[in-house]
């Protein structure tokens, strides 16, 4: 194990280190952005969340917004479809991950009858038959949606997991990395195919590294997305065992690869990458979709940003705090405001229906920018214009700056 001495990081360096290596260092630029910056905008990230709440947007499109501002959404799909530059796999949940980590994590695709769960082990071990069937049935007739199948659902209301056979069976299967997923539909259904027919030859063939060496990489490329992190930042963001990111931390710090730090008010050992940009300033705008890796570890949110974020989506209506799809509000290197957000696509509008300020805030320039913030997103979503009704502090604010001009009067 390493002796090297920690260096100590005053919190705002951290938070700043943090903020660059996630992308918010770099100034959004004027013009088209290209499918080569959104590329090493994900690059960067390395893993993309998925998620199937489409209140707004879906999740996965929201971070490149976030870092870029307004891209076509098609040419993240093309990412992920046409040019196979992304695949989908269980990382941080389910996500979008660029093809070179793919045999970074093949171990987890054969570990799969430990390290998957539910309806996905059940028949595996229960209906082998069937499953080897499906596989066999794609091989011969090519991609298949879990829709094709003829299967009635369990009986378990309120479960997300509420898959029917054929969609447990397939699903085993994505995870084993025998299938995978060669598009999504307009509805965000799977597509599934054989990997070897979607994924590029050089990706295939690259060899398999043993588990360690495998572990060993993905907590690296975690360092490099997170800048600065305590062991439980690393491998939460593969969703890594504790014992194998304890191991792989202490082999990269000794080989110089990771560096110890302490951070003011942290009150744990943290790590850093020892190549992480320390920017002097941030001057970042930017929505946070829930699921965004900057915020997706709730306790690593509150010990860099003090702010205490919890998703409602679950809680009922009237024990809701500060709404339903709640996006925290990144302006300089502080989140100043969180907003509930719904795009009202029949109507034409975004809709502001709950808007509050942190404390602290200076509430009119939060208000002003937050303001500018949504009516970008709104033309980027293909939305007339931006609707304010709701609860908060900063509501008021965002109603008046937002406000449609009154039409000029008819001369003469």
């Amino acid at each position: 194990m390493t002796t090297s001495v920690a260096e100590r990081l005053p919190a705002g360096v951290a938070r700043r280190i943090a903020l660059a290596a996630q992308g918010f260092a770099d100034p959004r630029r004027t013009g088209a952005v290209d499918v080569r910056r959104l590329r090493r905008t994900v690059e960067r990230l390395a893993v993309v969340q998925i998620d199937s709440v489409n209140v707004l947007s879906r999740s996965h499109y929201l971070p490149a917004f976030s870092r870029l501002g307004p891209y076509p959404r098609q040419a993240l799909d093309d990412l992920a479809g046409r040019r196979h530059a992304l695949f989908e796999y269980w990382a941080h949940e389910a996500s979008f991950l660029p093809v070179r980590l793919h045999p970074f994590l093949r171990w987890r695709m054969d570990a799969a009858d430990r390290e998957a769960w539910g309806s996905m082990t059940t028949i595996a071990r229960d209906r082998p038959g069937y499953v080897a069937e499906l596989l066999d049935r794609i091989r011969q007739e090519g991609p298949l949606k879990a829709s094709q199948l003829a299967e009635s659902r369990p009986n378990r209301p309120g479960s997300m997991w509420n898959w029917h056979a054929g969609k447990a069976a397939l699903e085993y299967l994505f995870f084993t990395g025998a299938l995978t997923a060669r598009e999504r539909t307009a509805g965000f259904e799977r597509v599934y195919d054989l990997t070897e027919r979607v994924l590029p030859p050089e990706i295939l063939t690259a060899p398999t590294p043993d588990r360690p060496d495998a572990i060993r990489e993905l907590v690296l490329v975690a360092s490099r997305a997170l800048g600065v992190a305590t062991e439980t930042d690393l491998r939460d963001y593969f969703r890594l065992a504790p014992g194998d990111a304890r191991t792989a931390i202490a082999e990269l710090a000794d080989a110089g690869e990771l560096q110890p730090v302490e951070v003011a008010g942290w009150g744990r050992p943290a790590w850093l990458d020892p190549e992480a940009r320390r920017p002097r300033w941030i001057r970042a705008r930017a929505l946070l979709s829930p699921f965004d890796s900057l915020i997706w570890e709730r306790p690593r949110v509150e010990r860099i940003f003090g702010f205490r974020y919890r998703l409602e989506i679950y809680t009922p209506a009237a024990k809701r705090v500060h709404g339903y799809y709640v996006l925290p509000f990144l302006l300089g290197d502080r989140l100043v405001a969180r907003v509930d957000l719904k795009a009202d696509r029949q109507a034409g509008v975004l809709r502001v229906q709950a808007a509050h300020a942190e404390e602290g805030a200076q509430r009119a320039l939060v208000g002003a920018s937050l303001a500018e913030e949504l009516r970008l997103m709104a033309d980027w979503l293909e939305l007339d214009g931006v609707a304010v009704a709701g609860p908060g502090d900063l509501a008021p604010d965002l109603a008046r700056l937002l406000r449609p001009a009154a039409p000029a009067s008819a001369s003469g």
